[in-house]
């Protein structure tokens, strides 16, 4: 934040301008997936401005899609696809900040039944089972499967559906989570859209079977079993590769008020 002030009763805070989000600078890019590279770098970014900034202070975002994760700079080299006979572009840097705040709740404010985005919501808050620090956890695991494949891992507009697509991407372990009568009706759409989630891997290398097992542990259906992002910054998929944080990510200060 550089500065706020009052518009007419409006309460206006002015930040720095950032260029275009990961979803955007996808979908100009015909979603063609990031390199593993790039998922690595961006992946480091957000699990240690949610450990450090975020819910160390107490605070949940709610929110997490990557529409709110923007590019500090978009700018992009272009290449020829020969095979796909297309231009692909190739973003410059891949430092990001996180945006949009206004969702985001304290643990001691009241915390509304339903959060997030569709697509990258826990499975407590279908349920409505309460949710913590947790969701955020569960919607950053989406969002590095759409990084990495390009494409959504849950598309579906329906609770039982959504559980139901779990269920047959994360695997059996889900009867002990979800109630039956939510993942029986799994559907046609289901059974021929979704597979396992291994099955997804564009690669059998090892930096890729890592990154699905950080994707795995973030998609863990008991919010209390989920990876907590200060463990995930000692995760392997982190051991090579750039994961150089920009300056200013460590500099951030978020007091908690008081009860």
């Amino acid at each position: 934040m550089y500065d706020w002030f009052d518009y007419h009763g409006h309460m206006c805070i002015s930040f720095e301008l950032l260029a275009l989000s990961t979803f955007d600078f996808l979908k100009e890019n015909n979603y063609l997936p990031y390199s593993i590279g790039q998922v690595r770098h961006m992946a480091y970014q957000i699990s240690t401005f949610f450990s450090a900034v975020l819910h160390d202070n107490k605070l949940t975002h709610t929110d997490l899609k990557p529409e709110n994760i923007l590019f500090v700079n978009s700018d992009f080299t272009m290449s020829y696809n020969v095979e796909k006979k297309r231009e692909e572009r190739t973003v410059k840097s891949t430092s990001v900040r996180v945006v949009d705040f206004g969702s985001a709740t304290f643990d001691h404010e009241h915390h509304s039944t339903i959060v997030s985005t569709r697509h990258y919501r826990a499975p407590e808050v279908i349920l409505e089972l309460g949710w913590s620090h947790p969701c955020d956890v569960w919607s950053i695991g989406c969002i590095l499967f759409e990084y990495y494949l390009g494409f959504t891992l849950f598309q579906t507009h329906d609770n039982r559906e959504h559980l139901a697509m779990m269920e047959r991407i994360l695997g059996p372990k889900a009867e002990v989570f979800l109630p039956r009568d939510y993942v029986l009706v799994t559907g046609k759409y289901v059974r021929e859209n979704c597979k396992p989630l291994r099955r997804y891997l564009l690669s059998e290398a090892e930096e890729h079977h890592q990154l699905f097992d950080l994707i795995e542990s973030m998609l863990e259906y008991e919010p209390s079993k989920r990876l907590l992002l200060a463990d995930s910054l000692k995760h392997p998929f982190f051991e090579n590769g750039d994961r150089k944080l920009p300056e200013r990510i460590m500099s951030y200060v978020v007091l908690a008020p008081e009860k």
